[in-house]
């Protein structure tokens, strides 16, 4: 279980300061961003974009803060997961209801796939 728990913490940690400079990308260039997954880019989506930037990097943030404390919390894990699976829904729904391009799915998937990882993590932490 040690070396499940050993590579899983790496994988958290990777998707989690991907979180962090995807975040910070949209905070300081939400505009390019925005045109990249094919949404319309005008001030108020720019500066929206841009909050929701910042509280990804907020998130992943915590994630590795948590990672690295003296003991991992497993709610701090839930919570971060549930974010995942938030930005999940909210990218799939942009992209149905036409805000987004179909590119963005990339970003959804992502999200569902880091959501998985996080809830299983949480297993290996009450495992130990």
């Amino acid at each position: 279980m040690q070396f499940i728990k050993k590579y899983l913490s790496l994988i958290v940690l990777l998707i989690s300061v991907v979180t962090i400079l995807s975040g910070l990308t949209q905070v300081v260039a939400p505009g390019f961003v925005l045109g990249v997954i094919g949404a319309e880019v005008n001030a108020t989506s720019a500066h929206f974009f841009g909050i929701v930037g910042m509280f990804m990097a907020l998130f992943g943030a915590l994630m590795v803060h948590n990672i690295y404390a003296v003991q991992t919390s497993p709610v701090t894990v839930f919570w971060c997961g549930i974010q995942k699976l938030g930005a999940f829904v909210a990218v799939s729904l942009g992209v149905f209801n036409g805000v987004f391009s179909v590119l963005a799915m990339g970003v959804a998937i992502f999200d569902l796939f880091s959501a998985g990882i996080f809830f299983f993590f949480i297993k290996t932490i009450k495992d130990t």
